[in-house]
C-alpha cells in the first residue's frame, strides 16, 4: 500500500472503463487499459495536465465539483463515488471515529436472544468481534474463525464453505475496500491486507481492481461438513454505540431444508459441547 491512495483509485477507475461505455470512439492502437487519460479530462471537463497530478498524486486536494465530474466520467456507482470522496477527504465524516473492538454486555445478550439464528459482530475490517452460539457453529470448519477475509482467502475450508466463492471473495475485497477510503493508514488494515496479498493472488488480483462495495442483501450459499447445504439471507445492523461494528444476523426460510438444518446444526453444536465439559 502506497500513501497515493486517490491516485491509485483513479488509475483502477480509468482502466476499468472502455471507449464505448461512455460513448467515444476508439482510434489506433491503445498502449493502456481502458481510457486515456486524456479521454477523462475531455469527459470530465478539465485540464488533462490537472488530471494527471491528481493520479500521480501531485495534486491531493481536489474540490467536490472535479469529484463529482470524475465519478461522472468514470462510470462510478454510489458505493465507488462515495469512496472516491473519502479518499479526498471532501466528504465530511462527522459519522466516523475511530472504534472500540470491545463487543459490550448488552450486544452480546441480544445475540444470544436469537438462539435460532447466526447472529456476530464485524469491524470494518471483518475481524469477527463475537458470536452467539449458532453463529460459532456455523464457522466451526474454519480454525479459527477470526476474520471473514482470511478465512475465506487463506483457510482450506473457505473454497467449500462458500459455495458462490468468487462472489463472496469480490464482496470482501470490496467492503475492504470501502474501509480503506474511511481509514487508509489504519494499522489493522495495512497487517490484514499485507498478509492476504502475500498469501492470495486472488486477493492480490482483486484488490488492484479497487472496486468498492457496501454491505449487500444477497443470499449466502454455504455448505456445511456436518449438515449440508445452507441458503440464507441476512441483515445487518450498524452498532450506535461504537462506530464501525456491524451486527451480522443469518436466517432461513421458515420451514426450508436450511432451516432444518440450522436446528441440526444448533443440536450438534450443544450436544458437543455437553460432552467436551
Amino acid at each position: 500500500m502506497t500513501d497515493n491512495h486517490l491516485g491509485e483509485f483513479l488509475r483502477a477507475r480509468r482502466a476499468a472503463v472502455r471507449p464505448q461505455d461512455v460513448g467515444m470512439a476508439s482510434y489506433g492502437v491503445r498502449r493502456v487499459a481502458g481510457l486515456r487519460r486524456e479521454e477523462v479530462a475531455v469527459l470530465a471537463g478539465m485540464n488533462v495536465d490537472y488530471y494527471t497530478r491528481l493520479e500521480q498524486g501531485r495534486e491531493r486536494h481536489p474540490s467536490a465539483q472535479v469529484l463529482d465530474a470524475l465519478g461522472r466520467a468514470l462510470c462510478m456507482d454510489a458505493d465507488a463515488h462515495a469512496h472516491l470522496h473519502q479518499l479526498a477527504g471532501t466528504v465530511p465524516c462527522a459519522s466516523f471515529r475511530h472504534t472500540t473492538d470491545r463487543v459490550g454486555p448488552a450486544l452480546r445478550q441480544l445475540m444470544d436472544g436469537y438462539p435460532g439464528a447466526p447472529a456476530f459482530v464485524i469491524n470494518r475490517t471483518l475481524d469477527i468481534l463475537a458470536a452467539n452460539a449458532l453463529a460459532e457453529a456455523l464457522h466451526s470448519p474454519f480454525e479459527p474463525a477470526d476474520n471473514l477475509a482470511r478465512m475465506a482467502f487463506l483457510d482450506p475450508a473457505g473454497r467449500h464453505f462458500y459455495t458462490r466463492w468468487n462472489t463472496t471473495a469480490q464482496a470482501l475485497v470490496g467492503h475492504l475496500r470501502q474501509a480503506a477510503g474511511l481509514d487508509p493508514d489504519g494499522p489493522r488494515l495495512r497487517e490484514l491486507v499485507g498478509a492476504l496479498s502475500e498469501h492470495s493472488a486472488d486477493f492480490s488480483r482483486l484488490w488492484d481492481a479497487h472496486d468498492v462495495r457496501g454491505k449487500t442483501q444477497d443470499a449466502k450459499d454455504l455448505l456445511h461438513p456436518d449438515v449440508g447445504a445452507l441458503s440464507l439471507t441476512y441483515q445487518s445492523f450498524d452498532v450506535r454505540d461504537a462506530p464501525g461494528q456491524q451486527l451480522i444476523i443469518y436466517q432461513a426460510e421458515p420451514g426450508s431444508p436450511s432451516a432444518q438444518a440450522l436446528g441440526l446444526l444448533g443440536s450438534i453444536h450443544a450436544t458437543s459441547h455437553q460432552i467436551t465439559r
